[in-house]
């Protein structure tokens, strides 16, 4: 099999705006029939599709997979589910789930009887199910108006047909309060000699120089992956993550040797903490920084204008600074859908700025894919990540997004944490991820 696009290919030109679709939605006269009532709402303990037993039947509603539940981005679904259902006069049943328990049971999920339309994310993990028959050809609704060219790339499989649409993207940076590095003289540092000596500054000022929490196993792929882009370039980074370069590397050990040396500032026991619990130490002015992306300013709804970014800092200038993580975020169909006319037609929503302006109505707008959208809701702090964004020279998706799911979940997340346990077992540690990826690669 042919290597997949890269995500260098999908994103490098990625401005929003800079390549427009040329022609209007396929079915924007049924976005546009009889208004009924807001969507329903189901909230499963479990993951537990709902989509029907054979496609095309025409059961006059879609069922809608969510993986948030209970917060700023559940709400924000809801909104739209109820948005979609005012504009088409078809139902929303909506499946929430949390995060964790979404992914972890994605397999299972698709395999058994997924909701029609679901949550997910642009490249690799999309394309692994595309691959196997998993979710369904959207192609029929493509190019969607508002919707750059890149983006379709990254929504685009390995047979050249595209099985997903993009509705939102968040850059990854290293966040912190404003007010706390004026109160403290602080400057944003450029290179990593300045931010170690910034670190060190913020313990002697009984700071936590780094808010850190991996209870979930994924926001640590997130510093690995700005370290080995930093120390080892992004050319090297997707290679690394398609399987064509070896984790038992001096590249590899590279990072880890600089992690570890970072380690030491990190808030301690970060594997009993979430992401959240740790945002809280940066929101309470306990800890300085935070690597992480922009969904960060969930946990700050009243002093968002406070927070601010800077990218991570170069460590070798060879190299720079200019590679960054955005991911994208958005939906797939099932590949057997109930009624797929209704599923293609909601999932055309979503991409919209129709739904762009329904989740902006609970009072965090997301950063949309479609440039049409109305951004003048956006904050300050998502309009820098617009133009962070637009500014990188090379983009990643994020570690579990660039290589295989399988990869990712059993074998570099579990990894991840141990490292964070024991970082003195480098070793055996590299050679165990590599073995295990190796193996799984080569099982194709």
């Amino acid at each position: 099999m042919s290597r997949p696009l890269t995500s260098a290919e999908h994103l490098a030109r990625l401005v929003p705006g800079s390549v427009l679709a040329t022609r209007a939605a396929t079915r924007r006269s049924f976005l546009r029939a009889t208004a009924l009532t807001g969507a329903a709402v189901a909230t499963p303990a479990l993951l537990a599709g709902c989509g029907g037993d054979s496609g095309g039947g025409g059961g006059g509603g879609v069922s809608f997979g969510s993986n948030e539940i209970g917060d700023i981005v559940a709400e924000q679904r809801q909104a739209m589910a109820a948005g979609f259902t005012e504009a088409s006069g078809t139902a929303v049943e909506l499946n929430e789930v949390d995060h964790n328990t979404f992914q972890e049971n994605i397999n299972t999920y698709l395999q058994g009887n997924p909701d029609d339309v679901f949550s997910w994310f642009a490249g690799d993990r999309m394309r692994f199910f595309a691959d196997q028959g998993l979710i369904g050809d959207v192609s029929s609704i493509y190019p969607i108006q508002g919707i750059a060219e890149s983006f379709q790339e990254a929504a685009t499989g390995n047979d050249g047909n595209q099985y997903f649409v993009p509705q939102a993207y968040y850059p990854w940076a290293v966040f912190y309060r404003k007010s706390v590095f004026a109160e403290r003289g602080y400057a944003v540092p450029a290179t990593y000699d300045e931010l170690v000596a910034l670190c060190q500054r913020m313990q002697a000022d009984s700071l936590i120089p780094i808010a850190f929490g991996d209870a979930d196993g994924w926001p640590a792929m997130g510093t690995f992956d700005m370290l080995n882009m930093r120390i080892n370039g992004f050319d090297f980074h997707i290679e690394l993550m398609q399987g064509e370069a070896s984790w038992d590397s001096p590249e590899v050990r590279s990072v880890f040797d600089t992690w570890r040396e970072l380690l030491p500032y990190h808030q301690p026991d970060a594997l009993g903490r979430t992401w959240q619990e740790a945002a809280q130490t940066l929101q309470q002015r306990t800890s300085g920084m935070y690597v992480l992306g922009t969904f960060i300013n969930e946990q700050f709804p009243d002093d968002e204008d406070d927070l601010d970014f800077f990218t991570f800092p170069e460590i070798d200038p060879a190299i720079g600074a200019d590679a960054i993580d955005a991911p994208i975020d958005g939906f797939c169909m099932a590949a057997d859908p109930s009624d797929e006319e209704a599923a293609l037609a909601f999932l055309e929503y979503l991409a919209s700025p129709e739904a762009a302006a329904a989740a902006g109505t609970t009072g965090l707008p997301i950063i949309p894919a479609n440039s049409e959208a109305d951004t003048s809701k956006l904050s300050a702090l998502q309009q820098k990540s617009v133009e962070l964004v637009s500014q990188a020279k090379s983009i990643a998706q994020f570690l579990d997004r660039d290589t295989r799911p399988d990869v990712a979940s059993t074998v570099i997340l579990p990894s991840l944490q141990e490292f964070i346990r024991n970082p003195d077992g480098v070793d055996s540690l590299v050679k165990d991820i590599e073995s295990q990826a190796r193996s799984i690669f080569e099982q194709g």
